[in-house]
C-alpha cells in the first residue's frame, strides 16, 4: 500500500525547500529528521529517499547537527544496505565532502580577518610610539595565543571538531560490515589525511584506538548479519594497508608509541593473513621500525631491523631481476639504496653498547624476566626466530660481504673498533671518521653511540693492563672532534653509570685525580665475571678483546688450572692410569651398546603410552568443551528465546498502548475538530457549558444535526417570505415595461440595420484588395514557371543518371559477391571431396594394415601349429619308446614274481600250482585257447625263452573277443584257490611286499606309486573296487595300458608324458572294471634277495 501523501519523499522534500526559502532551516531540518528516522520511510523507494537523504546530510552541515546527522544516517545505512549500496557512498561521500568544504571556507575566512586586522592594526593605534597597549599586554599574560591562534580557534576550531566528528561517525556506522568494507577504509584513510595535515595528535591516537576496537569487535562478533570475515584475504589486505597508512602518519606526527602500536596490529594481521605481504609493504615496515627503534634508543633491535631491511632489498632485486615478480610489488632498488642500507646496518651494528644503557639494575629477576619478555614481542615483530646479537648481527654482515657494499669510512671504521682496536690512538684513528659521519644528517644520530662503545672498549682494555691511570691520561685518550667533544662530567657519568650497572669496576680519586680499576682477587664485582653483563649485547659472546688476565680470573682459575696440570701430570707418570680410563670407557660404551636397544625399546613404548595419554586426555578435555560449549549453547539458545519472548510480549503491549493511545488522541482531536465546526460553522449553539471530557461522538452528532434541523427551518422561512417579495416585485417591473416595448424594437432595428450595411461595405472592399494582390503576385510568378521547369528536369536527369549508375554499380557488386560465393562453395566442394578422399584412403590403409595383421598373425599361427605338431610328434615317439621300455620291465617283473611263486610252495609242500596272476590284458588271449576236452587248460609260467605275446596283441585279441571275459574254469579255480579261506595277512615290518600283497589291500603304498606320486604332485590317490589306486586323469584322456590292472602301477613314466592320450580302445576305465579280479596270492617274507632275479632271468 503506498505512502499517505502527506508522508510521500517528494512532498517532505518541497515542504523543507519552502522552509529553507523562506529561512526556517531548523525547522526543515526537523522536518526531514523526522521523515528520516521514521518507519514509514523504510517502505518508500530508494530513488526517491536518496535526494531527501542529500537535503538532509546538507542541512546537518550548514547548521553543524552531528548527532542529527548520525541518527539519520545510521537509519538510512540500515534501510538502503540490502537494496542499494551506491546510495549509501553517495550520500556518505557528499557528507564527508561538505563537511571539507566548510573547513577550506573557514581557513580562508579566518586568513581573511587575519589579514583584515593586520592592515587595520597600525591606523587604530592612537599612540604610534607604544609598541603594545595595556589590553594586550595583559592579554598575552593571560593567554600565550597569538591573534592568529585565536581567530583559527574561533572560527576553524569549531569546523575541524564538526569535520572530526563527521569521521568518527561514518566509521562507527561503517564498521563491521562486509558490504561497506571498501567506504570503511577508505574513510580511515581521509581520517589518517586530516590528522596529517591539521597535526591533530590527540584525534589520531583516538582514531587509532577507534580502529583498534572496531577490529577486535569484529572478530569478537563474527556470527553477525554482513559481518566482515577476517579470513579473506582480501579483507586483511584492506586492513593491512590501512595500518600501514596509520603507521606513516604516526612516524609523521612523531608518535613513537602510537606508531609502535601499529606495528604490532600489522605483526598481528600478517600473522592472520594466509597471503603474503608484498615486498614493497614490508620495506616500510621495517624502516619505520627502524625509526621507531633509534628514537627509542633501542640500538640492538634497531641494527636488526635495518638487517632485515637490507635483505629484503636484496631479495627485492634478485626477484625482479629473476622475473619471479612484478616491479610493482617491490621497492625500487639501485646501487646507490643498497650501499646506503649495507652502511647503515655496519654503522648500527657498530652503535650496539657493549654494556648495558639501561636505567635499571640487570641483577633484579623481575626486572630480567621484563626485558626477556621485551625481547621475544620485538623479536617476533621482527620476523625472527631468535633474539638478535651483537654478535650475530656482524656474523650475519660478514657472510653477506656487506663490508664490500658499504661506504669506505664506514669500513674503516669497523676495523677500527673490531678487529684493530688499538686504545691509545683509537680516538686519533676515528677524529676524522667521526667527522664525516657528522657531516652525513641521517647518520649523525649514531655519533654518541658510537662514543659509548668506544668509551665502553677503552675502559674494559685499560683494565686488563692498568691498575690505576691518571684522569688526565684518560682524558687525553678520549679525545674526539670539536662538535663531538667529551667532557669529563660525560666521562665521569659514563664510569658511575657503569658501575652502577656492574659492567665496570672502577673508582675515581678526585683529589690525587686518579682512576683506579678493582684489582681485589675477592672482589665479586660483575665486571671481573665475563659473560654477566647486564643487559649488554655481549652478555653471551663475549667479544672483549682479551689482553691479559685479571688477578682475579688469575685467583678464580687457580683450582681449575692446578687440576689439568695434575691430571696431565698422571697420565704421562702412571701408564696404568690411562689404561683405566681407556677401560672405563670402553665397558661404559659396550653398556651403552648393550642397553641402547632396550632403552630404545623402553623409550618407544614410553612414547607411545605417552601419546595414548595425551590422546586419551585430549579427547576426554575436547568432550568436555563439546558438553560445556553445547550446555553453554543450549543455554544460551534458552536465554535468547526467553529474551525474544520477552521482547516480543514487551513489542506487543507496547504495540497495544500505543494503539490505544492513537485511537484516544483520534478520539480527542476529531471532539476538538467537531466543536470547533460547531462553534464556528454553526450558529445558536452554546458549547460554553459543555465539558469536552463528557462529550462523544453521537452526543455531538445530536447537538450538529439539532442545530442544523433549526437553522433549516429559519432558513425555509426567510426564503419564503424572500420569494414572495420578489414575486411583487417583478410582477410591478412588468407592467411598467409593457409601455415600452415598440420603441424599443424600432430602435433596435434601425441599428441592427446600419452595422450590418457597414459590414457589407466593409466585406466586399477587402475582398476586391485581396484579389487584386493575388492576380499581380499571379503575373509576377509566372514569369519564373520555365526556369522551374528547367530546374526540375536537370534535377530530375541528374537524380536518374545518378540512381543508374548506384544501380549498375550495385549490381556489379553483387555479381562480384555470387561469384566469390560460388568460387567459396566450390573450394568448400573441393576441399570436403579431398577431406572425403583422404578418410577413404586413410580408412583403406587402415583395413590393409588390418588385413596384413590378420594374415601376419594366421602366418604365425600356423607356424607355431606346424611346430606344436612336430613337437607332438617328437613327444608320440619317445612315449612309444618309453612305452616299450615299461612293456619289458612289466615283463621283467612279473617273471620275478612267479619264479618267487614257486619258491614259495616248494617250501611250503603244497600242491603245485602256477605263480603267474592271471592278467587281465593277458586273460583274452587265453581265453582263445581251450583244451579240447572243452575246459580251460592250467595257466603256464613263460620262462626268459619262450615267446610271450605283447601286451598289444594281447589288448586286440580282448577286443577281438567282444571284451567278454572269459568262463573261469573249475580245475583252475581250485587250482589257484589259497588252502586257507582267511584273506592272506601282510607281513609286520619291512621289507619286499610282492604285487598281490600291494593290491589286496593295506594301508603302505609301494615304492613305484611313492616315486610316481614325488614326480607328480597333480595326480591323487584313490582306492578302486579291487583295493588298487587309480590315477586323475584329464576327460580328453584315458589310463595307460603300461599301468595294467587299474590297480597295479605301471613302470616309472616322465611327468611329462603322463597326461598324454594313449592309443588303443581298450585302456579306459570301463575296460579296467570289466576285468576279473587276480586270484590271491600266498603270502612272502617280505624280504628283498639281491640277485634274484638275475638267476632267474639266466
Amino acid at each position: 500500500m503506498p505512502p499517505p501523501p502527506h508522508s510521500k519523499p517528494e512532498n517532505i522534500l518541497k515542504r523543507a525547500e519552502e522552509l529553507i526559502n523562506v529561512g526556517q532551516s531548523p525547522a526543515a531540518l526537523s522536518l526531514l529528521h523526522e521523515h528520516v528516522v521514521s518507519k514509514r520511510s523504510r517502505n518508500s523507494p530508494i530513488t526517491s529517499l536518496e535526494p531527501v537523504m542529500l537535503k538532509f546530510v546538507e542541512l546537518c552541515v550548514e547548521l553543524r547537527k552531528g548527532k542529527l546527522a548520525k541518527d539519520g544516517l545510521y537509519q538510512y545505512k540500515n534501510t538502503a544496505q540490502n537494496t542499494n549500496v551506491g546510495t549509501i557512498e553517495a550520500v556518505f561521500n557528499k557528507f564527508t565532502e561538505l563537511a571539507r568544504q566548510k573547513v577550506t571556507e573557514a581557513q580562508a575566512r579566518a586568513e581573511e580577518v587575519q589579514s583584515t586586522i593586520e592592515s587595520s592594526a597600525p591606523a587604530n593605534v592612537e599612540d604610534l610610539e607604544a609598541s603594545e597597549t595595556p589590553e594586550s599586554i595583559l592579554l598575552s599574560t593571560v593567554s600565550g595565543e597569538q591573534s592568529k591562534d585565536r581567530t583559527d580557534r574561533a572560527i576553524v576550531t569549531p569546523w575541524l571538531k564538526f569535520l572530526w566528528e563527521t569521521y568518527r561517525t561514518v566509521l562507527d556506522i561503517f564498521k563491521n560490515n562486509a558490504r561497506l568494507e571498501t567506504m570503511y577504509q577508505r574513510t580511515a584513510h581521509e581520517a589518517f589525511e586530516f590528522c596529517s595535515k591539521y597535526a591533530r595528535k590527540t584525534e589520531f591516537r583516538r582514531l587509532c584506538e577507534l580502529l583498534r576496537n572496531h577490529l577486535q569487535n569484529a572478530a569478537k562478533f563474527s556470527s553477525q548479519m554482513h559481518a566482515i570475515n577476517l579470513s579473506d584475504p582480501d579483507t586483511l589486505q584492506r586492513h593491512l594497508d590501512t595500518r600501514f597508512q596509520q603507521l606513516n602518519v604516526a612516524v609523521e606526527l612523531e608518535l613513537w608509541q602510537e606508531a609502535f602500536r601499529s606495528v604490532e596490529d600489522i605483526h598481528t594481521l600478517l600473522n592472520l593473513s594466509k597471503r603474503p605481504a608484498k615486498n614493497i609493504m614490508m620495506a616500510n615496515y621495517f624502516e619505520k621500525l627502524t625509526r621507531i627503534f633509534l628514537v627509542s634508543e633501542n640500538y640492538l633491535f634497531h641494527a636488526a631491523a635495518w638487517s632485515r631491511y637490507y635483505n629484503l632489498l636484496r631479495q627485492s632485486a634478485a626477484a625482479v631481476a629473476s622475473g619471479q615478480s612484478h616491479k610493482r610489488d617491490n621497492p625500487a632498488v639501485t646501487d646507490a639504496d643498497m650501499t646506503k642500507a649495507a652502511s647503515f646496518v655496519i654503522l648500527s651494528a657498530l652503535a650496539i653498547p657493549v654494556i648495558s644503557t639501561s636505567r635499571s639494575r640487570g641483577a633484579m629477576v623481575d626486572v630480567d624476566e621484563a626485558k626477556k619478555s621485551k625481547n621475544v614481542r620485538l623479536t617476533n615483530l621482527l620476523g625472527m626466530t631468535t633474539a638478535p646479537t651483537r654478535a650475530i648481527l656482524f656474523k650475519d654482515a660478514l657472510n653477506k660481504s656487506l663490508l664490500r657494499r658499504c661506504r669506505p669510512e664506514i669500513r674503516e671504521l669497523y676495523n677500527i673498533l673490531e678487529v684493530d682496536f688499538h686504545p691509545l690512538s683509537i680516538c686519533k684513528k676515528i677524529s676524522p671518521i667521526l667527522a664525516q659521519i657528522g657531516a652525513d644528517p641521517e647518520m649523525q644520530k649514531y655519533i654518541v653511540p658510537l662514543q659509548q662503545v668506544i668509551l665502553t672498549r677503552l675502559f674494559q682494555q685499560l683494565s686488563q693492563v692498568y691498575e690505576s691511570v691518571e684522569l688526565k691520561f684518560v682524558l687525553d685518550l678520549a679525545q674526539f672532534p670539536d662538535p663531538f667533544k667529551v667532557s669529563s662530567g660525560m666521562i665521569e657519568k659514563f664510569i658511575m653509570n657503569g658501575c652502577k650497572k656492574g659492567d665496570l669496576a672502577i673508582r675515581i680519586d678526585h683529589a690525587a685525580g686518579v682512576l683506579t680499576f678493582d684489582s681485589d682477587v675477592f672482589s665479586s664485582a660483575r665486571a671481573l665475571h665475563p659473560g654477566t653483563h647486564a643487559g649488554s649485547a655481549e652478555a653471551e659472546t663475549g667479544t672483549v678483546q682479551r689482553l691479559q688476565s685479571t688477578p682475579a680470573e688469575i685467583v678464580r682459575t687457580q683450582l681449575t688450572r692446578l687440576a689439568k696440570s695434575l691430571f696431565i701430570t698422571c697420565q704421562y707418570v702412571d701408564p696404568s692410569f690411562n689404561e683405566e680410563r681407556l677401560a672405563a670407557k670402553a665397558a661404559a660404551l659396550e653398556r651403552t651398546k648393550e642397553g641402547a636397544d632396550k632403552e630404545r625399546q623402553e623409550t618407544l613404548a614410553r612414547r607411545d603410552v605417552i601419546e595414548r595419554k595425551k590422546q586419551a586426555a585430549s579427547t576426554a578435555l575436547a568432550q568436555k568443551e563439546k558438553e560445556e560449549a553445547n550446555r553453554k549453547r543450549i543455554r544460551a539458545q534458552q536465554l535468547q528465546d526467553m529474551e525474544t519472548q520477552r521482547r516480543a510480549e514487551e513489542q506487543r503491549e507496547r504495540e497495544l498502548r500505543r494503539l490505544k493511545m492513537e485511537q484516544q488522541r483520534v478520539q480527542r482531536e476529531e471532539i476538538e475538530k467537531q466543536l470547533n465546526e460547531i462553534k464556528h460553522g454553526i450558529k445558536g449553539i452554546d458549547i460554553s457549558s459543555l465539558d469536552p471530557s463528557e462529550l462523544d461522538s453521537h452526543r455531538i452528532r445530536a447537538l450538529k444535526l439539532a442545530a442544523l434541523e433549526r437553522e433549516k427551518n429559519e432558513l425555509g422561512e426567510r426564503l419564503r417570505v424572500t420569494g414572495k417579495r420578489i414575486d411583487h416585485l417583478e410582477r410591478a417591473f412588468r407592467r411598467e415595461e409593457v409601455k415600452h416595448l415598440h420603441e424599443d424594437y424600432a430602435r433596435q432595428k434601425e441599428a441592427d440595420s446600419a452595422a450590418y450595411d457597414k459590414m457589407k461595405a466593409e466585406t466586399l472592399k477587402e475582398a476586391e484588395r485581396k484579389h487584386k494582390e493575388d492576380v499581380a503576385l499571379k503575373h509576377r510568378l509566372s514569369r519564373l514557371v520555365p526556369v522551374y521547369e528547367n530546374f526540375r528536369d536537370t534535377v530530375r536527369e541528374q537524380r536518374k543518371a545518378e540512381f543508374d549508375k548506384r544501380k549498375k554499380a550495385a549490381e556489379r557488386e553483387l555479381q562480384q559477391k555470387m561469384d566469390a560465393r560460388r568460387k567459396e562453395v566450390r573450394n568448400a566442394r573441393a576441399r570436403e571431396q579431398r577431406e572425403r578422399e583422404e578418410r577413404e584412403r586413410l580408412q583403406r590403409e587402415e583395413e590393409e594394415r588390418i588385413a596384413r595383421e590378420e594374415e601376419e598373425k594366421a602366418r604365425r599361427e600356423e607356424e607355431l601349429r606346424a611346430k606344436m605338431a612336430a613337437e607332438k610328434a617328437e613327444r608320440e615317439e619317445k612315449r612309444r619308446k618309453l612305452d616299450e621300455q615299461a612293456a619289458l620291465q612289466r615283463k621283467r617283473e612279473e617273471e620275478a614274481e612267479a619264479k618267487l611263486a614257486a619258491r614259495k610252495q616248494a617250501t611250503t609242500r603244497e600242491p603245485p600250482r602256477t605263480l603267474e596272476r592271471p592278467s587281465p590284458v593277458a586273460a583274452p588271449a587265453d581265453a582263445e585257447r581251450p583244451d579240447s576236452s572243452g575246459g580251460s587248460r592250467p595257466p603256464t609260467l613263460h620262462l626268459a625263452g619262450d615267446k610271450k605275446p605283447l601286451w598289444r596283441e594281447r589288448e586286440a585279441a580282448r577286443l577281438a573277443a567282444g571284451n567278454a571275459p572269459p568262463p573261469t574254469p573249475p580245475t583252475a579255480a581250485a587250482a589257484v584257490e589259497p588252502p586257507a579261506a582267511a584273506p592272506p595277512t601282510r607281513r609286520q615290518g619291512g621289507g619286499y611286499v610282492p604285487p598281490a600283497l600291494r593290491q589286496s589291500g593295506g594301508g603302505e603304498d609301494r615304492w613305484r606309486s611313492r616315486d610316481g606320486s614325488g614326480r607328480s604332485m597333480g595326480m591323487e590317490r584313490s582306492s578302486s573296487g579291487r583295493g588298487g589306486f587309480d590315477r586323475e586323469l584329464p576327460p580328453a584322456r584315458t589310463q595307460s595300458p603300461a599301468a595294467a590292472g587299474g590297480s597295479k602301477p605301471g613302470p616309472s613314466v616322465p611327468a611329462a608324458l603322463r597326461n598324454r592320450t594313449m592309443d588303443g580302445a581298450g585302456a579306459g576305465p570301463r575296460a579296467a572294471e570289466e576285468r576279473p579280479p587276480p586270484p590271491p596270492q600266498g603270502a612272502s617274507d617280505g624280504k628283498y634277495r639281491p640277485g634274484a632275479f638275475a638267476k632267474r632271468g639266466q
